[in-house]
C-alpha cells in the first residue's frame, strides 16, 4: 500500500500545542446597545453548530448591557461573554470566541473582564453550562456542579436534550 504526502512545503505551519497563535491586539470593553447585531452575527456560527442556544436579535438588543466584548483594532467584534445577575450568583453564558481568534487568550481575558465584573456586583458564585469540554472554565477554577445549586431561573431553563454540564466557580 502506498500513502500519498505532501511535500513538505506544502504543509501548513503548526503552532506547538502549549504556544499560542500570535495574532493583532484586541480589547475588552462591556457592550452597548449598539453592539446587539454584531453579537448576534458573533455568535450565530456557534448557535447553528449547537455550541450555543439560538437567540434572537431582539435579546441581543435587550441585553447588551449584560456583556462583555473583545473586539479588534478596527472594531470588529471578536469575543463575547454575557452574565447575567441572580440572588443566588451570576450566570456566565452565551461565550464565544472567533475561530481566527482561538487560542490567542481572547478567552481567558473575557472571563477575567467577567470576574472582575461580578465582584463589583457582588455574587459569591458564578455558574455556567457548557455542552463543549469545559476545559477553559476548569482552568480559571470552575468545578462540576448541578442545576438545583445554580440559581433556580436560569436553570429551568437548561435544555436537557442538549446535555450541557453546569459548572460553578466561587469568587
Amino acid at each position: 500500500m502506498t500513502t500519498a504526502t505532501l511535500p513538505p512545503a506544502a504543509l501548513p505551519p503548526q503552532a506547538p500545542a502549549t504556544r499560542r497563535r500570535s495574532a493583532p491586539a484586541f480589547s475588552v470593553r462591556p457592550a452597548h446597545a449598539g453592539d446587539g447585531p454584531a453579537l448576534a452575527a458573533l455568535s450565530r456560527p456557534f448557535a447553528r453548530t449547537g455550541a450555543l442556544r439560538e437567540r434572537p436579535l431582539s435579546l441581543y438588543l435587550s441585553r447588551a448591557s449584560d456583556f462583555l466584548v473583545a473586539h479588534a483594532p478596527d472594531g470588529s467584534l471578536e469575543g463575547c461573554l454575557g452574565l447575567s445577575e441572580h440572588a443566588a450568583g451570576g450566570v456566565l453564558y452565551n461565550f464565544c470566541v472567533a475561530s481566527h481568534r482561538q487560542g490567542s487568550g481572547m478567552g481567558g481575558r473575557l472571563l477575567q473582564a467577567a470576574f472582575a465584573r461580578a465582584r463589583g456586583r457582588a455574587p459569591a458564585m458564578l455558574f455556567t453550562a457548557t455542552t463543549g469540554s469545559g476545559r477553559l472554565f476548569l482552568s480559571h477554577g470552575f468545578v462540576p456542579s448541578s442545576p438545583e445549586q445554580a440559581p433556580a431561573a436560569w436553570a429551568q431553563t437548561l435544555d436537557p436534550g442538549r446535555n450541557a454540564r453546569v459548572l460553578a466557580r466561587t469568587l
